[in-house]
């Protein structure tokens, strides 16, 4: 039994202790183990945690059912990731809110150089499905590298993954309940075929039931491992547009397509379009436009820094593990360099005074 993984899979099962604070948790102690080994009185002085807060992790048990999950995962050569292993999405990493630990299966990556988010209403309408696969399509010609995301749901969700597995694209469905069932059943056959391209995600541990607050959750999910969130349909309120304001929140692009004002299932779309929230979209090139996306030419972009002085020392590490992760918050890169946030800070500083990289909301930096 892979016994670092049982202890990874436990401190995600801790009541009361969110992605946040286990991440801070982590950075101030430096090991996962730690925190089952540590005393009240020190976990009490990590920022975050007050002696209530100790007090549950001192008391709480969690391993052996981390035991009984690892024995899952082994059963059904399933995948576990964790937020500081190299495989975890990076995009989704940058979300304070993300979960700490991802159950998958599939063969496929959970990361891409072109990721996009495809939600709307489970009532689709015929043109909503000859758009969302019109697109899709259109999507697979110019960018075959991209992977399309959505939630295994009716409506729109089956639509783009049945989209993109006509088309040829690799799909990820990431799922509200362990991967020890499908829901909803009826699409338990697109499950499997997908598997062969892409992948069936969760935050969920086996037993998990696909309660309703489990599907916000997996929203966010959908919205923070991905470069953009579209919306295909939606009414005014709905699921869709609680994705798209989650996709918003954590600096991604939103497009939406537009319907008639009379539509019912236009009016979300149309709302967040009038509102700024979401870029209009009807075509591929209008996406294009909107992503700024290029077809890829077997061009390397990591060459373009040759035009300048490569950073040296600390800040060169830092500058190339920003370049690896794409994008990438300060306490996450405290974590994986073992540097004070403070340091990373200070040389965060320099290199965006120097024109190499950029402050984005939420303290995440990405290369220029």
């Amino acid at each position: 039994m892979d016994t670092k993984l049982k202890y990874k899979i436990a401190v995600s099962l801790i009541k009361g202790l969110g992605p946040k604070l286990i991440r801070n948790v982590i950075a101030y102690l430096g090991d996962v183990e730690a925190i089952f080994s540590e005393k009240e009185k020190m976990l009490t002085k990590i920022p975050g945690i007050g002696e209530k807060q100790a007090a549950v992790i001192i008391r709480s048990s969690p391993l052996e059912r981390a035991k009984k999950e690892v024995e899952f995962i082994e059963k059904h050569n399933l995948k576990a990731t964790f937020f500081l292993d190299d495989d975890f999405p990076s995009r989704l990493n940058n979300c304070e809110d993300a979960p700490v630990m991802l159950y998958h299966k599939g063969n496929h990556s959970l990361v891409g150089s072109k990721m996009l988010a495809v939600v709307g209403t489970r009532q689709v309408t015929e043109n909503g499905k000859e758009n969302c696969r019109a697109l899709i399509r259109d999507i697979a010609h110019k960018y075959p590298e991209t992977i399309i995301v959505s939630g295994l749901a009716y409506g729109v969700d089956i639509c783009a993954h049945r989209a993109a597995l006509e088309f040829g694209l690799p799909t990820i469905a990431v799922l509200a309940h362990g991967l020890d069932r499908i829901y909803p059943g009826m699409h338990r056959n697109t499950a499997k075929e997908l598997l062969h391209s892409g992948a069936l995600l969760t935050e969920f541990t086996s037993g998990t039931n696909p309660d309703r607050q489990n599907f916000v959750k997996r929203n966010r999910i959908v919205a923070g491992m991905t470069d953009a969130t579209l919306v295909v349909e939606s009414a005014i309120k709905g699921g869709a547009l609680l994705t798209a304001h989650m996709a918003q929140s954590y600096n991604r692009d939103v497009l939406a397509f537009p319907g008639r004002v009379d539509d019912e299932y236009s009016k979300g779309c149309n709302k967040i379009i009038k509102s700024n929230v979401a870029a209009m979209v009807e075509n591929v090139n209008d996406l294009e436009y909107a992503l700024n996306w290029e077809p890829c030419h077997g061009s390397d972009g990591s060459k373009q820094l040759s035009m300048f002085n490569q950073p040296e020392g600390d800040a060169g590490i830092i500058y190339n593990m920003v370049q690896q992760e794409k994008e990438i918050s300060v306490n996450l890169l405290s974590i994986k360099l073992d540097m004070p946030v403070s340091k990373i800070a200070s040389l965060m500083l320099q290199l965006e005074f120097d024109g190499l990289v950029k402050n984005l909301p939420g303290n995440v930096y990405r290369c220029l």
